[in-house]
């Protein structure tokens, strides 16, 4: 993946696979080794999410600059919005962050998506350090099961089918090969990804130049507290100050409504320019102070509770996430050094939270380390994210079910859209604006991507599943699905999101098969794209066995102490 810019570190393509064998290379990435070194030389050169470089003009601050940011809440997404600014504006404003051990962390996003690499790179982590000290392991990808109807198994990976042909993706032709050899080989067995995760063997991408070998990504599972607590170290040794207490109230400007001041339960005033919300759930500056209103999307994604709990590690150190499909929603499980993380997200209104913890429980594949955790929760998004001088971030600006892993990649955007936008004083309401329109379509975009694992079943088996065949989906998602249905072709309205091979993988595990091929695909003959393909699985299926075991890469290279 291209790696010459700090822009093109969270650019959203980079998180899910590539579009071609060609467009997934770039720098490689050592195992386990050091972030790239041409990323973070330029000091005013800033994440961003438009896959542009963007730069910060705040070596010579106007009288009008921010002169202090204050974070509110800590946790995943204040921490990953307190590194990146202490690494920009350290020394130029002064950033604080306020946060309350009285106050609990949701900790349940250990799973993520391939950008969280280009994330830490931008902040100049180690790899090794990182995987060592949170715990982690490496995903290529999830493998989904009983979704579309119970006993299926299909695997959603980090990578593409091959590269197209004659300008046609590569799955097209397979689809043609399909239908002429009914015994043609799975089109699972043309992801590199999907080969490695079914034989649990891991290696990074090598190599300067595109190949077969090379035609995937990967990303991490790690133990979200202590990402936090490891980004934590870091934004405080860039001189980010850290500020214990309870928040009691909040002052206001009173002609503008501009947040001037937190006050604390102990009397203390925390005094600020701009204020960034990541109190989780609650939202208590973009919510409490500024009543944004919430977009509900409960309609469309049904389920609104989890229960979350760590069990012992397994013998085998699996190198993806799970998704089971139950009969009120689905279960998750996420492999690291230390423990495996589990849990089961579901609709209340179509069970039991006895019964749920009991399904959860039922399922583990070790002892489990504690009772099961409750979370509440309403899918969907803040009307605004930014107002005034306050900008919400993670959970305060929306919630997604993390089914394809999107939480800490939303954080990973907004907190680059906001230095990217970063304001002066004045808070001009236009970067505001525009900040809520990307933020906006991004949570739109991921969230009809999740709804097509609902909404595209055949289970009957329950009253949820049903419920889920006949809800109403947008109409945008509604075109996708039968455009591919129909033709085989795939509307992408986000070319920085879930790519052609995202939804092909979705879709087909699933059980949608186009009824017709591209009438342009048939200029090439049989025996030369039986060979094509022939050719490209063996070299996929040699590669695959000359690599280690995931565990045996861990232990090898950045096993935790």
């Amino acid at each position: 993946m291209p790696g010459s810019s700090l822009a093109a570190a969270i650019a959203w393509r980079c998180a899910t696979r590539t579009k071609s064998t060609k467009a997934l290379k770039g720098k490689g990435v050592p195992a386990c080794g050091a972030a790239p070194s041409d990323g973070i030389d330029d000091a005013d050169q800033v994440l961003a999410g438009d896959g542009k470089a963007h730069y910060l003009k705040v070596t010579s601050m106007s009288n009008n600059g921010i002169r202090k940011v204050v974070i509110v809440g800590g946790g995943t997404a204040g921490w990953m919005t307190a590194a990146p600014l202490a690494l920009k504006l350290g020394g130029r404003c002064e950033i604080v962050l306020v946060e309350s051990p009285e106050i609990g962390t949701v900790g349940v996003g250990e799973a993520t998506l391939p950008t969280i690499r280009y994330f830490n790179h931008a902040l100049g982590i180690d790899d090794a350090d990182f995987v060592r000290k949170t715990q982690a392991t490496f995903k290529l990808g999830i493998e989904f099961k009983d979704w579309g109807h119970v006993g299926n198994r299909f695997f959603h990976g980090f990578g593409d089918f091959g590269p197209p042909i004659d300008n046609r993706p590569a799955y097209m032709y397979w689809l043609r090969l399909s239908r002429a050899f009914k015994d043609m080989p799975s089109y699972e067995q043309w992801s590199m990804a999907t080969a490695m995760a079914r034989n649990n063997r891991f290696a990074p991408p090598h190599g300067e130049l595109p190949s077969i070998t090379d035609a995937y990504s990967y990303a991490y599972h790690f133990d979200a507290s202590l990402y936090a607590a490891y980004l934590r170290d870091y934004a405080m040794q860039r001189g980010v100050a850290r500020i214990e207490g309870m928040i009691d109230g909040v002052e206001q400007h009173p002609e503008t409504g501009f947040i001037t001041a937190l006050k604390l339960r102990d009397g203390r005033r925390v005094e600020g320019d701009l204020f960034v919300d990541c109190s989780g759930f609650r939202g208590l500056l973009i919510e409490g102070v500024f009543k944004a209103g919430y977009v509900d999307w409960s309609v469309m994604l049904p389920c609104n509770s989890a229960q979350a709990v760590p069990c012992a590690k397994a013998a085998q150190l699996t190198p993806y996430t799970t998704s089971t499909a139950k009969s009120a929603g689905w279960t998750w499980r996420i492999p690291l050094q230390h423990r495996t993380g589990n849990g089961h997200v579901y609709c209340d209104g179509f069970t039991t939270d006895e019964e749920a913890g009991r399904v959860l429980l039922d399922g583990l594949d070790g002892e489990a380390l504690g009772e099961p955790r409750q979370l509440r929760f309403t899918t969907g998004r803040r009307r605004k994210a930014w107002i005034k001088n306050c900008v919400a971030i993670g959970l305060s600006s929306g919630f997604l079910e993390p089914l394809e892993s999107t939480s800490i990649n939303i954080i990973e955007l907004a907190v680059g859209w906001l230095i990217q936008y970063f304001p002066n004083r004045d808070c001009r309401p236009e970067l505001a604006d525009e900040f809520n329109r990307l933020i906006t379509e991004r949570y739109e975009f991921v969230r009809d991507f999740i709804v097509l694992h609902y909404k595209v079943t055949e289970r009957s088996d329950s009253a949820f599943w049903r419920y889920c065949a006949d809800m109403p989906i947008p109409d945008t998602l509604k075109h996708q699905i039968e455009l591919f249905r129909e033709t085989g072709h795939m509307a992408i309205y986000d070319p920085q999101g879930f790519s052609t091979s995202s939804y092909f993988s979705i879709l087909m595990g699933l059980g949608v098969v186009p009824k017709q091929d591209d009438p342009l695909i048939d200029a090439m003959q049989f025996d030369q794209l039986l060979g094509h393909f022939a050719s490209r699985r063996e070299i996929i299926t040699q590669t695959v066995k000359a690599m280690p075991e995931h565990a045996q890469h861990i232990s090898q290279h950045c096993r935790a102490p």
